[in-house]
């Protein structure tokens, strides 16, 4: 197996490389607004850097938030552009599962946690775990401030918990998700015949960009009498 991992739900832009054995290369830029640009480079560099071939990819894996809309849908369309082209699978991985794996890795949380991204609006992505490979609840969007106290008790990790130390009383890292650890989650999972997402964007919620309500029909003119 040869397995490109990469993630653009969040301010990171996080690729890897993973040959079943170990990860062999990486990447993350933290660049809120870039996604669409970052994203291609860094596949390219990590290639590189890992001295393999595009066509000796076996899989793919992406994470699929939940997230913005413009940002998620980035890693989204190159992964099953990029599986399509080289006739691969392409799998997709919840963000905050990778995000809860690697503070697991990193060995910043052992018991229950939760795992929060940065929503805006006063938002963030939420879930809960038992431990960096179990999710009980989520994911989810709310309001820092109107989450139970069962949850904002817990060990927090991500960025969406640090914009609310007000919320969540003991915040530790990783900030941002490392697609090293998404990729070693999707390896992980895939060698114990475990079933991953499928290639589609968890949202949450509808996009920003809405139609007016109530907005005002325009009858269309037709031709003069006698045309």
């Amino acid at each position: 197996m040869l397995l490109l991992a990469f993630d653009t739900a969040t301010p990171a832009v996080t690729v890897a490389l993973h040959d079943d054995s170990r990860v062999l290369a990486g990447s993350t830029r933290i660049d809120a607004r870039r996604q669409g640009e970052l994203l291609a480079p860094g596949i390219v560099d990590v290639l590189r850097a890992a001295g393999r071939a595009r066509a000796e990819l076996t899989d793919i894996a992406v994470g699929v938030g939940p997230g913005p809309y413009t940002g998620l849908r980035v890693g989204i369309v190159t992964a099953l552009a990029l599986g399509d082209a080289l006739g691969i699978p392409v799998h997709g991985v919840c963000t905050l599962d990778a995000l809860a794996y690697a503070a697991g890795r990193d060995a910043t949380v052992a018991g229950p946690f939760v795992a929060a991204t940065d929503a805006r609006r006063k938002e963030v992505y939420w879930a809960r775990y038992d431990d960096a490979h179990t999710r009980v609840e989520g994911p989810s969007v709310d309001r820092a401030g109107d989450l139970a106290a069962t949850v904002t008790a817990l060990p927090a990790v991500g960025a969406g918990a640090a914009l609310y130390p007000d919320s969540f009383a003991d915040v530790r890292g990783p900030e941002h998700p490392d697609a090293a650890a998404l990729a070693a989650f999707a390896v992980e999972r895939l060698a114990a015949g475990l079933a991953l997402l499928p290639p589609e964007p968890l949202y949450l919620r509808r996009p920003d960009a809405q139609v007016p309500a109530g907005y005002k029909a325009v009858t269309p003119v037709g031709p003069p009498p006698g045309a």
